[in-house]
Order: structure tokens, then C-alpha cells, then sequence
């Protein structure tokens, strides 16, 4: 695992946080989709650069996104309260929404989660599906529910 995660309490004072919200990348568990896909996808839809403040690629790596302290771009709406994690994948070899995430992507965003939990304890851990109006399955799994008990 990357020290990337390891610090985000120096950005505490940047932005008020209370929400961290779990993506899937909507590409085929089947395809690699790296981080350098991703910044272009986000460059290509007109961001600076990758919307996610973290992205987790199969192999379980963690990579940096945007610094905590930029509001990302992920969540209409919820971005300057928000921490974004993505995780690669999401969808299944026929392009149907699953939860793809292999055993060290697992591994890794439990790490992920009680790491931005301690640096944040009162922010709550969602899918981005979770978030009203969103009408998408993303991040494919229920994230509120497997992380509720940090």
C-alpha cells in the first residue's frame, strides 16, 4: 500500500469533511483501466486532472489523486465536503454492474476507510449511490453498510 493515505491529517484544517464516498470506475473487471486511463477519461470530461482524491487499482495499490485539500470532482453537489475513493472496476466481463473488486482491493480500502476514518471521525462512509439523486449503481457493492461499523 502506498504512503499515500498516510497523510491526509495534515489536511485537516483545508476543508471541512463529512462525507467519504466510494466510486467504481464502470470498467470491465476484465480490462485494465490504470490511473493514467482515469486522468485522461477526467481531462477529457474537462477537469484539471483526476476527480478522486484516491484510486485503487487491482493489484490493491493505492495512488493519489487530487490532494486532500482541493475539492474533488466526483460528487455533484457534495464535492466540498467530500473525499472521493475510486476503485477500479465495477463492471463484469459482459459490462453489467458487479462488485469486482478483487481480495487486495478489499484489503486495501479497509485500510483506506479506518485510516480517513481517524483522520475524519465524524464523516460517514457512502457509495456514490448512496447520495440522493444519483441514479447509478457505482460503486457496486454497498459501501454504507460494509463500513458502517468504523
Amino acid at each position: 500500500m502506498s504512503n499515500a493515505i498516510l497523510s491526509s491529517s495534515q489536511y485537516q484544517n483545508y476543508r471541512r469533511i463529512d462525507l467519504i464516498v466510494i466510486h467504481c470506475s464502470a470498467t470491465r473487471c476484465d480490462r485494465p483501466f490504470p490511473l493514467e486511463a482515469v486522468i485522461a477519461c477526467h481531462r477529457a470530461r474537462g477537469f484539471a486532472t483526476v476527480g478522486y482524491h484516491y484510486y485503487v487499482t487491482r493489484d490493491g495499490t493505492v495512488h493519489a489523486g487530487r490532494p486532500l485539500y482541493q475539492e474533488g470532482a466526483h460528487a455533484t453537489g457534495y464535492n466540498r465536503r467530500s473525499i472521493g475513493v475510486c476503485y477500479e472496476g465495477g463492471l463484469d466481463p459482459r459490462g453489467q454492474p458487479a462488485d469486482t473488486r478483487t481480495d487486495a482491493q478489499k484489503e486495501t480500502l479497509l485500510k483506506l476507510m479506518q485510516r480517513l476514518k481517524k483522520d475524519y471521525p465524524h464523516a460517514r462512509i457512502v457509495g456514490h449511490r448512496d447520495i440522493p439523486c444519483v441514479a447509478k449503481d457505482c460503486p457496486c457493492f454497498d459501501a454504507r453498510g460494509e463500513y458502517e461499523y468504523l
